[in-house]
């Protein structure tokens, strides 16, 4: 479908240089923030306390993230998970208390938040054993329940590290396999270059405003990846198209040509992707916020590296008709092709 079509193809290989340049310049500067200001990573990575609460009723998540913030614990996270009643505390590893006490010390701040006190129960657990815990009483009822608590010990988050990293190399390294045999080398090179210049854009942000860089915003960049290479196919798909049927245009005009051709699916497509992740920004909560914020990233500047950078590179390593179009002899078209011989 297409909202519009223009008869003219845009010269953007005419200025291709200039677009290279600024991703030079903005890829240079997410290097230098993060080597030196580093990323802001999250319990997940770093290893903390896990507090899961529940609710008599709906949780009323910003009171809970006040009253917890209030504490002057260090960086928090306080999310929904479950129901709507369910709260998930995290807090950062404090080498000055013990992180059972932390629990409990957490689990009273909240009570007291529900006009509620502390008294110990005596249970049986369920291998027969007695024990006491900690129950948050308001008058006969009560308003909160401690769920379940859980230490994240740092080897746990150098672990989770090392998982992230592998996962993301695995994802670069499939990608370019997959650009390979679908096109040809050239194209894998370049298309992977533009993916991690997204890539490395999104950390530099996050590590620019010292964002809380976390699972979800990790889960966000390996989704950026995937979506970019997705238009880097596209245009990769005319672009070989274009060299079989247009016999008398040179290679930027060939690639001038598929970009043109495909600038009403790039708007439609990422314009309404981008309503959908801004409607997460705004009404998504803090939950979804960093998420959110690491795809508007990833979006943005994927639409500019895959059009732009990704096909300019591809100029710039030498892609010619001969290495797209099969061949029986030489530099001669396959006579069985269909597109064989078509002219302007």
């Amino acid at each position: 479908m297409e909202l519009f079509r223009i008869k003219r193809d845009i010269p953007f290989m005419k200025h291709a240089l200039i677009f290279n340049a600024i991703s030079f310049l903005t890829f240079a500067l997410a290097v230098f923030f993060l080597a030196t200001r580093g990323l802001h990573v999250s319990i997940e990575f770093t290893g903390g306390t896990v507090v899961e609460v529940e609710y008599a009723q709906s949780a009323n998540v910003e009171k809970t993230r006040q009253t917890v913030e209030a504490m002057g614990l260090g960086e928090v996270v306080v999310q929904n998970f479950g129901t709507s009643r369910d709260v998930m505390v995290k807090l950062p590893i404090r080498g000055d208390v013990k992180q059972t006490e932390l629990v409990g010390k957490v689990f009273t701040e909240l009570c007291k938040a529900e006009s509620g006190t502390i008294s110990q129960r005596d249970t049986i657990s369920d291998k027969g054993e007695p024990i006491s815990k900690q129950v948050c009483m308001a008058g006969t009822a009560e308003p909160i329940k401690l769920s379940r608590s859980e230490v994240v010990g740092p080897a746990v988050g150098d672990e989770l590290t090392q998982d992230a990293a592998k996962a993301l190399a695995f994802t670069v390294i499939g990608i370019m396999i997959y650009l390979a045999f679908r096109f040809e080398w050239k194209f894998a090179v370049a298309g992977i270059i533009a993916n991690l210049h997204d890539v490395v854009i999104i950390l530099g942000f996050f590590a620019f405003f010292q964002w809380e860089f976390s699972l979800s915003v990790l889960a966000a960049v390996l989704a950026v990846l995937g979506y970019s290479v997705n238009e880097s196919v596209v245009i990769f798909d005319r672009v070989r198209e274009a060299f079989r049927k247009y016999r008398k245009l040179n290679t930027h005009e060939v690639i001038d040509h598929a970009i043109t051709s495909t600038m009403s699916r790039t708007i439609i497509t990422h314009g309404s992707t981008q309503l959908m992740v801004l409607s997460m920004l705004l009404f998504g909560g803090q939950t979804l916020h960093y998420f959110a914020v690491a795809l508007t990233i990833g979006i943005l500047f994927g639409i500019y590296s895959s059009v732009f950078v990704a096909a300019a590179i591809a100029m710039w390593l030498g892609v010619k008709r001969e290495d797209l179009i099969k061949t029986t002899s030489g530099n001669k078209e396959d006579p069985d092709d269909p597109n064989a011989g078509a002219v302007v």
